[in-house]
């Protein structure tokens, strides 16, 4: 019998209303917010499946015996792969996956990246759950809304003290996550939510580097592990998101009014966002310039400076400015502007090894000038491009692409997926992985997720065409 909880405390009415929000049905629109995330995510993840950092990861499973192809804690699919793992792999690989080209979903106001570590959490418990799709999507819509809740709480000096917050509060929610699927009470998930404060991890020193998306990976992987503990009779420490707990390490200041508010009303995965481009989003409108600018230029030759008006942010966390790979190019600021004047363009590719190094991209990063100012917005830039005996091109960007100004539409949000699972997985993919989130709100269950995020995968709508 567990021991009594903190009754009126901070973390057990969290955990009250979050288990009641979780017997009932999701509001349309957060359903919607749910759907596009998840569908956003998964996307991602398939879209990393081939990269080097999910090679080693699967290479270290298979060599401590987390591969393979038998019984039920043993089949946990790769995305956009064949192979199949352990649990404890399953949820590394997909919440390290889905975050490794910076491409997933940005809940702007505290840049916390929620879906990583909840795909890996649902991954992980999906062979050994016989549980409704709906059920799924509820997990996946309070998981998320949880870390959002808590990353309000501790924003913004969280984050400014070097946490990477996708970690840290991505154990929160891949503990809440796993909690709900998994069938616990409020007091147990009370006690998950104690046993996962003390596995927080991730800070921003690892930006630019395999070890950023292996942030949200192992969050999934310790939220899972905190929920199996805490359904096996563990406990923890009483209120760990109250006075004393772990949110009084993460930040000075502390609104625990950000954990309450209305589960029928106001949820923070409403604000979720889609980046159009895979790299810090705090650069997307320097792209979005600079891609303006490039149709107006006809020799990038002629360039002789180039300013750039931003955030205070921008240099902050994107200063870099001669990234020797494809993974630090995805935090250099002076990168983005140069493959987005040059390209016209911001995909994967211009994010690649090789754009990383190359001579032309080298050369104009070295005559890019950063003019960070407190009046600019995150979704704000301006750049000016000087050229030799030509007049200047000037370009304002009141609103990136992505932010909450200019939101992803449905048909934008589908053509970034289908550019992503395509390559991997094959024409019409996107659709079928569309279909089985769409068909999670009816009767149909997660294999037809999983279905459709392996090679050869078809969900059960076409195999009853």
């Amino acid at each position: 019998m567990l021991p009594a909880v903190s009754v009126g405390s901070t973390t057990s009415e969290f955990c009250t209303r979050l288990v009641a929000a979780g017997a009932t049905p999701l509001p349309p629109k957060v359903a919607r917010a749910a759907r596009r995330s998840l569908f956003n995510v998964l996307g991602t993840a398939i879209g990393a499946a081939r990269t080097a950092a999910v090679d080693v990861l699967l290479a270290t499973a298979r060599e401590q015996n987390g591969a393979g192809d038998g019984g039920a804690e043993n089949n946990v699919s790769v995305a956009g792969r064949d192979d199949t793992v352990d649990a404890y792999w399953g949820a590394l690989l997909a919440g390290t996956a889905a975050h490794l080209d910076d491409f997933d979903d940005t809940h702007l106001a505290t840049v916390i990246h929620p879906g990583a570590a909840i795909l890996g959490t649902l991954l992980a418990l999906a062979p050994e759950l016989d549980v409704e799709g709906e059920r799924y999507l509820a997990a996946f819509a309070l998981g998320c809304e949880s870390q959002l809740r808590i990353g309000n709480a501790v924003s913004p000096n969280h984050y400014d003290r070097g946490w990477h917050i996708t970690g840290t509060c991505g154990v929160f929610g891949a503990a809440v996550s796993a909690s709900l699927l998994l069938g616990l009470s409020a007091a147990q998930l009370e006690h998950a939510l104690a046993i996962v404060s003390t596995m927080v991890l991730g800070h921003r020193e690892g930006f630019g580097s395999m070890t950023k998306p292996f942030h949200p990976g192992k969050a999934a992987v310790n939220g899972v592990l905190a929920a199996r503990l805490a359904a096996a009779g563990m406990t923890g420490v009483a209120d760990p998101l109250g006075d004393g707990g772990v949110l009084t390490v993460f930040a000075d200041v502390v609104d625990r009014c950000a954990l309450g508010g209305s589960w029928e009303r106001d949820w923070e995965l409403e604000y979720n966002a889609f980046k159009p481009y895979p790299c810090g989003i705090v650069a997307h409108p320097a792209i979005d310039a600079a891609r303006a600018a490039s149709a107006q230029l006809d020799d990038p030759a002629a360039i002789t400076a180039v300013e750039l008006m931003c955030h205070p942010l921008v240099p902050e966390l994107m200063g870099r400015r001669q990234p020797r790979d494809g993974l630090q190019a995805r935090f250099s600021a002076y990168h983005a502007g140069a493959v987005g004047l040059l390209d016209g363009e911001g995909g994967l590719a211009q994010f690649g090894d090789d754009r990383a190094v190359a001579p032309d991209v080298e050369r104009l990063r070295e005559l890019i000038t950063l003019r960070p100012s407190d009046d600019c917005a995150r979704d704000e830039a301006t750049i000016r491009v000087n050229r030799a005996g030509r007049d200047p091109i000037c370009v304002h960007v009141p609103h990136a692409r992505g932010s909450l100004e200019r939101p992803l539409t449905d048909e934008e949000l589908f053509e970034k997926v289908d550019r992503l699972v395509e390559p991997v997985l094959g024409t019409g993919a996107a659709r079928r992985v569309a279909a089985a989130v769409d068909a999670l709100a009816g009767a149909v269950g997660f294999d037809a997720v999983i279905a459709a995020i392996r090679p050869g995968g078809i969900c059960e709508g076409e195999k009853n065409q």
